[in-house]
């Protein structure tokens, strides 16, 4: 489990969180979704330990990464996974290069185990045979899935998603989102994702949690939020510009 308790964090004054409480559950697909510049992203970086915050703790299986020296960091990292939320591929290098890269870095198989290893993993996202291929020669649903293959690699216990279905259309993103839960199930880890495509939430999510001015305003499973009466929850699910929310925010 990922624990974050009493997490304050401000940037020259401007407060983004005060005070945020949430618990990501081991193992599923857990969903954070909040209108554009709450700091949905910037709370993935303090989970990584790329960003400190004010106060409060994030506790891994019980161990604080905010407290830990970054050569401590570096071994907790390596349980993660990152998608980015425009994939982030290497443009100078091959898919097949892109996908091996952590390998390379982090461990000492051979070229043709390394090879063995890509080429499974671009299976599994359905895009066997384009190790040769650049990421400039791919569509943007097909750089969102090698970047998925690259973060599987080294078998992460955690995997996060930077807004996976940003810049595509209504039926890539789908699949896209389908893909996410088919290899979560499959691999078991426990996957956070951020999110502004609310009805791809509700779809693929086994939890939520909304971010609003600092703090999680609600949280539950998608049926919660689906059948809650709350007046800012209904507005951000049905993306009325009346509410709560104020379009200016």
């Amino acid at each position: 489990m990922i624990r974050i308790q009493s997490l304050y964090k401000s940037f020259k004054g401007q407060t983004v969180f005060s005070g945020l409480n949430l618990d990501i559950p081991e193992g599923g697909v857990t969903v954070i979704i909040g209108p554009s510049g709450t700091g949905k992203s910037v709370l993935m970086k303090h989970i990584l330990g790329l960003i400190k915050p004010d106060s409060g703790s994030i506790l891994i299986d019980g161990r604080d990464v905010t407290a830990l020296k970054e050569v401590d960091l570096k071994d907790v990292r390596k349980e993660f996974g990152v998608c980015f939320q425009d994939a982030a591929l290497f443009d100078s290098m091959t898919v097949g290069e892109n996908v091996a890269f952590p390998y390379t870095i982090h461990t000492q198989l051979s070229k043709d185990e390394i090879r063995r290893e890509v080429a499974g993993l671009l299976r599994d996202v359905g895009l066997s045979g384009i190790e040769e291929k650049m990421p400039s020669q791919l569509s943007g649903g097909m750089k969102k899935r090698v970047g998925l293959a690259r973060a599987l690699a080294m078998n992460p216990r955690f995997i996060f998603f930077d807004e996976p279905t940003s810049g595509l259309d209504p039926v890539i993103s789908r699949a896209i989102n389908m893909l996410i839960c088919e290899v979560q199930k499959k691999t078991g880890g426990t996957f956070l994702v951020i999110s502004h495509d609310i009805q791809g939430a509700l779809d693929m999510a086994d939890y939520m949690a909304m971010l609003y001015q600092g703090r999680i305003v609600f949280e539950g499973v998608p049926e919660t939020f689906r059948s809650t009466s709350d007046p800012l929850i209904i507005q951000y699910i049905h993306g009325d510009v009346e509410g709560p929310i104020s379009p200016i925010d």
